[in-house]
């Protein structure tokens, strides 16, 4: 069978589709004896090195938005003769002539239209709900996204499948102890100057956050949250990692100044892995304090790190880290402080929380993840759900 992947989200720094397409291949590739050929369709050149053999990588030039996803890539393919379309990254092409499946990890631009420009937000909507009526399988990442396909986009339940992801890169298993690892979904370009290389700790207990900054995120929050802290302990630090994506824009900067802690938050737009690791080997504590996720995996790379997480008390947060997280709840920032100080100085919390993780964590694991989404592509191979749209499209739902 020849499967066909839009591996667009490998080019550059892959992000979180990168990064969970980037998991699932490098599980594929190391399964002998697989009797499946992989075929990538990109714009530029992809950052995992991968058999060539088995992985045959087609450049597709031209800017990678929406006219190379629906007219250059299938235009590609059809030359190809594959079996199936595997999109991993919200949307597909409408007019491919083999079944798609889709990966739709969240809703937002449906549940909440005034965290996007009303541009992006009809595009994504449209696209994505097309995309979710056309395609052979869907697969989500928790069963709160399962329910949110279904009550916001009509998709049938048999033909979603919840298939959570596993936690740092493929291939390989989360370290605990001294050599912790935590891997970031989403980053772009260094906003501050600094070594990729791990740098020096700072000596006091460090609060990390890790993801792209969304207003639903409420970095602005957890700086006011930390700033307490800050007063208390002169040695504590923060560390902001993620670009800003902020829609109305936030002014991060401003909020530190006007908190008056720019010697103790640092925000960096990018760091490399190696940094990454660092900051998660040096952390006490992390927070993530998300209204709205299609399941969240930092806080979960975060325990797998042996860091507790800090969360708002939302459905998925729950289902992602049950008992190993403490919750708070929307807009209380005096209870975030209080929060972060449990996660950060009370060891008999902190000892509860990490006694949770492992339960919380066998959930996620890129084997598992890998042989199931195979499955799922295999299916619609066989079954032959011709994903061609019927004119004119209508919104799903």
């Amino acid at each position: 069978m020849r499967i066909g992947v839009d591996a667009r989200e490998l080019c550059g720094h892959p992000t979180g589709v990168g990064r969970y397409l980037g998991g699932l291949l490098h599980e594929w590739a190391a399964l002998r004896g697989l009797p499946h050929e992989f075929v990538l369709y990109a714009h530029d050149a992809t950052s995992l090195p991968l058999d060539a053999r088995r992985f045959a990588t087609r450049l597709v030039p031209g800017p990678p938005g929406t006219w190379w996803e629906q007219v250059r890539a299938p235009r590609a393919a059809a030359r190809d003769h594959l079996d199936v379309w595997f999109a991993p990254g919200y949307t597909a092409p409408l007019r491919m002539q083999v079944p798609t499946v889709v990966a739709i990890h969240d809703l937002s631009f449906v549940a909440h239209p005034e965290w996007f420009s009303m541009r992006e937000g009809a595009r994504r909507r449209w696209l994505t709900g097309q995309s979710a009526a056309l395609a052979a399988a869907v697969i989500t990442i928790s069963e709160f996204s399962k329910r949110e396909l279904a009550e916001r986009l009509g998709v049938p339940a048999e033909r979603v499948h919840v298939i959570p992801p596993g936690i740092g890169a493929g291939a390989q298993q989360p370290r605990r102890g001294n050599s912790r690892l935590g891997l970031t979904t989403e980053s772009t370009e260094t906003q501050r100057l600094e070594s990729d290389s791990p740098q020096p700790p700072a000596s006091g207990p460090r609060v990390l956050f890790v993801g792209s900054i969304f207003n639903r995120r409420h970095v602005v929050d957890l700086i006011r949250a930390f700033t307490p802290i800050a007063r208390a302990h002169p040695d504590a630090s923060l560390d902001i990692v993620g670009d800003n994506r902020s829609y109305p824009r936030q002014d991060l900067r401003r909020t530190i100044a006007d908190e008056h802690v720019e010697a103790q938050v640092s925000w960096h737009e990018y760091v490399s892995e190696e940094r990454l690791a660092d900051l998660y080997t040096h952390a006490r504590a992390f927070a993530f304090l998300s209204e709205y996720e299609g399941l969240g995996l930092t806080p979960l790379e975060a325990l797998a790190a042996g860091v507790p997480p800090v969360l708002l008390d939302t459905p998925v947060a729950r289902e992602s880290c049950g008992d190993a997280a403490v919750y708070v709840p929307l807009g209380d920032v005096p209870a975030i402080t209080r929060a972060l100080n449990a996660a950060l100085f009370d060891q008999a919390a902190r000892t509860r929380l990490l006694q949770a993780a492992p339960a919380a964590l066998a959930r996620y694991s890129w084997p598992r993840a890998a042989r199931d989404t195979l499955a799922v592509l295999v299916n619609a191979s066989s079954a032959g759900y011709p994903s061609r749209p019927r004119w004119p499209l209508k919104p799903a739902g």
